[in-house]
């Protein structure tokens, strides 16, 4: 899923974790290694479910060792740090002197933008009171407690987090006994119809329909105008994130038909943060539903006939948001064009974009999903001129 800023959200859950004995340790490590991988070039958030963490299911001092030495010069070490301290009954000395191992990798540890516990016990915060000043003032301001999993839904989008039911019944049982009862269900008040000047959360269609048949929705226009005239070679465009409460306020002025001069923010990061946002709350993906398990087949064509299959398959899209696709699509190629000044490759943005310009109709997609996800994009940016010279659109 996605946090409230845009940024892919990484779940570790302790109740899945298999007792130590039935646990192949070395597959474990491989697996986070793998899932980290496809995030930690951007920015990201993790979210720790500590309950069902056992002296059972509790991993060895050694392993945590051989993982910590395992995550270095990409990988944020540390969380590792925290979860030393969260697998609590380690002797406070061994403690101290994990936390002093250096870390030569701050680019990358940076990315980390928030860890949420979830359901933290009375020890791990007296431990995290103890460490706290062995641990970067920095590091220690991205670290949220959070007592139950409503209190999730303020960060990020809950509904799309694969919540064990273990974690939602041991949730439930906190709640009942603070007050002495389950909690009552809670009525959510029917959807307000959008603005007519609304931009997020609503379709191509409607936008088209408010905007005098225009086919480019004034957002994204304004944006990429913006980004073309003064982002193009930024360092790490489209991987930073930006104040969750200004990208808020932002998206505001625009539902409500007001003027947005991206000047007064003194921040790059914000017109790319909001592009972003536009196509991940778009209703239906920009590539449609219908186009997912056709992307996802990319990786089976052979690779001498992948632009030729990508070619096909954007032919089959509404041309609504082919011209949409076209245009968003032009522009990052423009931006991957300048990669020698924002590190920004094909690949690069292809990784930012593909889970923003499809996913399934049902729920997020699979992690084994990503790779064909940001190949076809990755194939749409790098062949571009190749990819969409066949079919004309309105005003070429």
């Amino acid at each position: 899923g996605d946090d409230n800023s845009g940024r892919k959200v990484i779940t570790f859950s302790c109740c899945r974790m298999p007792p130590s004995h039935q646990l192949n340790h070395t597959r474990l490590l491989e697996y986070l290694k793998y899932t980290l991988d496809q995030y930690v070039e951007n920015d990201y958030t993790v979210v720790y479910f500590h309950y069902g963490l056992k002296s059972l299911n509790k991993p060895s001092l050694k392993w945590l060792q051989t993982a910590y030495k395992e995550f270095d010069r990409k990988y944020v070490s540390r969380i590792f740090d925290l979860l030393f301290q969260f697998y609590s009954v380690l002797p406070s000395m061994i403690f101290k002197s994990l936390l002093t191992i250096p870390f030569s990798f701050p680019r990358y540890k940076k990315n980390l933008k928030a860890l949420y516990v979830v359901h933290p016990t009375n020890f791990i915060k007296i431990l995290w009171n103890i460490f706290k000043p062995l641990i970067s003032h920095k590091f220690g301001k991205k670290v949220t407690y959070l007592n139950y999993l409503s209190d999730l839904k303020e960060h990020l989008k809950y509904d799309q987090l694969n919540i064990p039911q273990e974690v939602i019944r041991h949730d439930e049982n906190l709640r009942g006994k603070q007050k002495g009862k389950l909690p009552p269900v809670v009525k959510v008040p029917p959807p307000r119809p959008p603005l007519p000047t609304q931009q997020f959360g609503v379709s191509l269609q409607y936008i088209k329909d408010k905007n005098r048949g225009e086919l480019i929705p004034p957002v994204m226009m304004e944006t990429v105008s913006y980004l073309k005239r003064k982002g193009l070679q930024v360092e790490g465009l489209f991987r930073r994130s930006a104040s969750i409460q200004t990208i808020k306020d932002v998206q505001k002025l625009y539902n409500q038909g007001k003027s947005v001069n991206f000047d007064d923010y003194h921040d790059i990061h914000i017109p790319a943060v909001i592009l972003k946002t536009f196509l991940r709350e778009l209703p239906q993906p920009l590539l449609t539903f219908e186009c997912y398990d056709h992307i996802l087949g990319i990786t089976s064509v052979e690779s001498s006939l992948r632009v030729t299959r990508c070619k096909q398959i954007i032919q089959g899209l509404p041309e609504h948001n082919y011209v949409v696709l076209k245009y968003l699509i032009c522009f990052l190629h423009m931006v991957s064009q300048e990669s020698i000044y924002n590190r920004m490759t094909a690949s690069s943005l292809a990784c930012v974009f593909g889970v923003n310009l499809v996913w399934p109709s049902k729920g997020t997609a699979s992690l084994s999903a990503l790779v064909p996800l940001n190949l076809f994009t990755e194939l749409l940016i790098d062949f571009y001129t190749n990819v969409f010279n066949s079919r004309k659109v309105p005003g070429e």
